[in-house]
């Protein structure tokens, strides 16, 4: 299987320029791993999908603004600066990504809100990458929090407005994990009250951890899939939610993971005991065709950029031919693509 397998044309007057309110109300075609049986419902359908005991696990990282925009020393040239992840919390270093990339060398400085502090290039990592230095002695994301915008991908045309904020976020994001430059973007379907309602059905809640970083605006290059190299992102499953999912488990009961982010969380923590580990550290876990899912029951996702690990992902978790006619169904039926957009429900 090759990347070309995994492209296919998108109408742009379907790529999703804002959410759809309320949440529920989004379309979700639903998918049967086994049949291939497909039926257009909307989110607020998944409350009949799942029953007492199984356990619907989200992904509750926080996005913060990581796009600011500063001026270069001495010919004060706007630069926008994209902050991917934190490398060095005592030496606030970072990796990053400028525009205009030729602009920007080492030994630079960029200055930010009104030349307060800046960012000092230490490195080149990729033509537009770089590690930075910045100055700021304080809680430097509470001040990007500030003058920093939610770093929209370019397929959404519109500028960034302070609406944003809202938009990109999850409900139930917490503080505590505020290191992702984009949402989990199935979970933006997914309300608290949606949540509350699911478990006074008796269903399970778990929350894990997962940041969504570079990944986010990579495509695949590598025609043989087997040498791309995933960007490695930081998630954590606690004890606590990690027992949560391995009752469900332990009772042969669903488990149901609300977007990708999700998936590679619960199969990068798979245990040969047929349970889930705690776990915390860094996953750099490339599930593509033909991986077996050992932990993940059901899959709520949106439609994803071609040849993008998510669409492979996908594309894993509920078969290839499948999948794709899944897209051409949705696209036929005017479904919103991307962040944004519509959902996929892949199901047993």
């Amino acid at each position: 299987m090759k990347l070309g397998d995994f492209v296919y044309p998108i109408p742009k007057q379907l790529i999703a320029e804002y959410p759809i309110e309320p949440k529920e109300s989004a379309r979700m075609l639903t998918l049967h791993r086994k049949t291939g049986e497909m039926h257009d419902r909307t989110i607020g359908y998944l409350f009949d999908y799942v029953q007492p005991g199984d356990c619907v696990v989200v992904n509750e990282t926080k996005v913060f603004p990581a796009k600011v925009v500063g001026n270069k020393e001495k010919t004060d040239a706007e630069i926008e600066v994209l902050m991917l992840r934190e490398l060095n919390k005592t030496d606030n270093l970072w990796d990053v990504l400028v525009d205009p990339a030729r602009k920007v060398r080492i030994g630079n400085k960029i200055y930010f809100d009104n030349y307060k502090f800046y960012c000092e290039i230490i490195d080149n990592t990729t033509n537009r990458g770089r590690t930075v230095r910045f100055s700021y002695n304080n809680d430097l994301l509470a001040v990007v929090e500030r003058i920093g915008k939610m770093a929209l991908p370019e397929y959404i045309k519109r500028p960034s407005e302070p609406k944003d904020k809202e938009y990109y976020q999850t409900e139930y994001a917490n503080s505590n994990y505020l290191s992702s430059i984009g949402p989990p973007s199935a979970g933006l379907h997914i309300s608290n009250a949606f949540l509350q309602k699911l478990q006074e059905k008796g269903v399970r809640v778990a929350k894990v951890s997962t940041s969504i970083g570079q990944a986010l605006f990579d495509q695949i290059e590598v025609e043989d899939l087997t040498k791309h190299r995933m960007y490695s992102e930081p998630f954590e499953i606690t004890r606590e939610n990690a027992e949560i999912i391995n009752k469900s488990l332990k009772n042969k009961k669903k488990i149901i993971a609300i977007g990708s982010s999700v998936a590679r969380a619960l199969e990068s923590s798979y245990m040969t005991t047929l349970a889930v580990k705690p776990n915390k550290g860094w996953t750099d876990r490339f599930i593509y065709p033909s991986y077996e899912f050992r932990i993940v029951s059901c899959l709520l996702t949106n439609y994803h950029l071609p040849k993008t690990p998510s669409l492979l992902l996908a594309c894993a978790f509920g078969g290839t031919d499948a999948v794709f006619k899944a897209y051409k169904r949705a696209i036929k039926n005017n479904y919103r693509f991307y962040v944004f957009g519509d959902a996929l429900f892949i199901h047993i």
